[in-house]
C-alpha cells in the first residue's frame, strides 16, 4: 500500500521530538528519504536519523530557525539540494511558548508565537513551490491543532489563534495550488502525550482533558502518524485536498 513512498524526498520540520519525530521515523522506515529538521535538539534529531538508517532508510539532520523567513526558506532549499529535489513538505514545527493570559501578553510573546506557528508555515511553503514545480507535483501537510477549533486552554489563546491561521491557510493554499498538482492538507492532533504538555500543562490541565475525551485517555505521537501517511500517499488520498483531519480520541467532533 505504501510502496509509492519509496524514494520520495521529504522534509519534516520540527522532527526531533514528539509527533514530528514519529512521522519522520515512520516515513523513513517506509523508504522515504527524509530531511529531519531541528532547531536546538541536535542529539534528538540525530537519534531519529539513526533509527531510520538502522531500518535501511536514508535520513539526515538539518538545523535552522523556521520562525525567521530567510532561515525557513534556507532550510527548504538546503534540504532539496541534499535530497535532489522535494516531493513532500510537512510543516510540523510549532510550540505554545508558554501559557500567557491576555493581561500579561506583550509584543515579544505575540511575535514569537505567531512567527513560529504561522510565519514558518507560509515561508516554508512558499520556498517549496519552485522545487515542486520542478518535480511537476507536490504535497504539503501542515500540523495544526484541536486548539484551532476550541481556542485552546487557558493561557493558550495566541497558540490557538496561530493554529486557526494554519487551518484556514490550508484551505486557501489547496485552492490556489490544485492546478499545479500540489495537494495541501493538515492534521489537527488533540491532547497528545508528548513533551509539549510536559512543558506547558500541569496535571489539572491534563485531567480536565481526559474527562473531555470519549476514549478516556490522551493520545500518543504514534497514533497521529496514520493521518500523515494517509495524506502522504497518493493512492489513498489523491483526491483529497484542503482538508483538516482531526486526531483527538473524540474530544472534538466537528
Amino acid at each position: 500500500m505504501f510502496d509509492e513512498l519509496k524514494g520520495k524526498r521529504v522534509l519534516v520540520t520540527g522532527a526531533s521530538r514528539g509527533i514530528g519525530a514519529a512521522v519522520a521515523g515512520r516515513l523513513g522506515t517506509l523508504g522515504c528519504r527524509v530531511a529531519v529538521h531541528y532547531h536546538a535538539s541536535e542529539s534528538a534529531a540525530e537519534a531519529v536519523c539513526r533509527t531510520i538508517r538502522e531500518a535501511g532508510g536514508d535520513a539526515f539532520p538539518i538545523k535552522g530557525d523556521v520562525s525567521r523567513s530567510k532561515e525557513a526558506a534556507d532550510i527548504v532549499d538546503r534540504s532539496a539540494e541534499q535530497l535532489g529535489g522535494l516531493d513532500l513538505l510537512i510543516n510540523n514545527a510549532g510550540d505554545m511558548l508558554g501559557r500567557v493570559s491576555l493581561a500579561d501578553m506583550h509584543d515579544d510573546q505575540y511575535d514569537r508565537v505567531m512567527d513560529l506557528n504561522a510565519r514558518s508555515v507560509v515561508m516554508a511553503s512558499r520556498a517549496a513551490l519552485p522545487h515542486f514545480r520542478q518535480a511537476g507535483a507536490g504535497n504539503i501537510i501542515h500540523t495544526t491543532s484541536i486548539a484551532a477549533r476550541n481556542g485552546g486552554g487557558l493561557g493558550g489563546g495566541l497558540y490557538g489563534a496561530a493554529k486557526g491561521f494554519v487551518s484556514t491557510l490550508t484551505r486557501n493554499m489547496a485552492k490556489e495550488l490544485a492546478g499545479e498538482r500540489i495537494r495541501v492538507n493538515a492534521v489537527a492532533p488533540g491532547t497528545i502525550a508528548t513533551d509539549f504538555h510536559g512543558r506547558h500543562s500541569n496535571e489539572a490541565h491534563l485531567a480536565a482533558a481526559r474527562v473531555s475525551i470519549p476514549m478516556g485517555r490522551l493520545g500518543t505521537a504514534e497514533e497521529c502518524v496514520g493521518a500523515y501517511l494517509f495524506l502522504a500517499t497518493d493512492a489513498l488520498s489523491g483526491y483529497v485536498t484542503g482538508q483538516v483531519i482531526e486526531v483527538n480520541g473524540g474530544q472534538l467532533m466537528p
